[in-house]
């Protein structure tokens, strides 16, 4: 296995509250408040032969979920894209992760934190499969969480925010321990919710069933994914799917931006076989995200 050099030991550099940093300085304390109190919110993007993928739509999500959890971002929309893509730029990455992250300061420390700074930092790094290769082809396994995911009065389920995914560590954790890739989670009802990092499709008389996002994200991949099934004229139900309804199933896939598009062959005791329909929207995905700068332009004017 390859070394993995630690995330702050990397070269280069990073955006960090609107300027340019070498990468080893992005740093923040101990009693940083986002830290103790997970007031903090971020956002994962890929870029692609130098476009970043749903930029804008990814940007606008990181003000929403900062504006639900109290943070006003102390830049606009545009200056925060346009970040995002110097912080590929100055790396020399035409395919990378984009992670930008928006968190309350050390000004403060206890549960109200009113007169914390609120900071942002951008980084990139190349990424490459979230998954093995070899084993994304075949389909990935899928351990069954113990955890559910929250109701929406109980956790502010539309933002995407840290503290939304301590349970899905602990779930991925625990399944990798069991040799699994990662785990399927249903949600506080007992409803098929999603991954610990992606949205979820299953395949049931070519035909694609994807749970409703009604106390998860409502994932820009997986819209992505919406779009080019209806494209294909294949039909898609957005319904919520019981636990019982996963042996009328036939393929299943996950979604993300960095899971892409991922075939999966095994939920616990349920068993799938990656086919057409995933064959071709993995297919159609990859295609659409490697779009030239040029083709996306004509394509929204017209």
């Amino acid at each position: 296995m390859a070394e993995v050099i630690p995330f702050d030991k990397r070269e280069g550099q990073l955006w960090f509250d609107g300027h340019l940093i070498p990468w080893t300085d992005g740093k923040v304390h101990v009693l940083t408040h986002g830290l103790h109190y997970a007031s903090c919110v971020f956002e994962g993007e890929r870029m692609y032969n130098g476009r970043i993928y749903k930029l804008a739509e990814h940007t606008t999500r990181l003000f929403e979920s900062a504006r639900i959890l109290g943070m006003t971002i102390p830049y606009t929309e545009d200056e925060i894209s346009a970040a995002c893509m110097s912080a590929c730029e100055v790396q020399g990455f035409k395919d990378a992760y984009v992670r930008p992250v928006v968190w309350r300061g050390s000004e403060m420390m206890a549960v109200s934190a009113q007169q914390t700074k609120i900071h942002v930092a951008i980084a990139a790094w190349e990424w490459g499969s979230y998954f093995d290769p070899k084993e994304k082809m075949k389909g990935i396994r899928l351990d069954v969480s113990d955890w559910k995911r929250p109701a929406p009065d109980t956790a502010p389920t539309a933002a995407k925010a840290s503290g939304l995914y301590m349970i899905c560590t602990m779930s991925k954790h625990a399944a990798e321990a069991k040799g699994y890739a990662d785990a399927m989670m249903f949600d506080y009802r007992g409803y098929v919710a999603e991954a610990t990092g992606a949205n979820i499709f299953f395949v049931k008389d070519d035909a694609l069933v994807t749970p409703i996002p009604d106390c998860f994200l409502n994932g820009i991949t997986r819209k992505s994914v919406i779009e080019l099934a209806k494209a294909r004229q294949i039909p898609v139900t957005e319904k919520h799917i019981e636990r019982n309804e996963l042996d009328g199933f036939n393929e299943c896939f996950i979604v993300g931006s960095a899971a892409e598009v991922t075939p999966v062959s095994e939920i616990g005791s349920w068993r799938f076989k990656p086919g057409k329909i995933t064959e071709t929207l993995m297919n159609d995905y990859a295609e659409d995200v490697r779009r030239p700068v040029s083709q996306v332009i004509l394509a929204k004017a017209s």
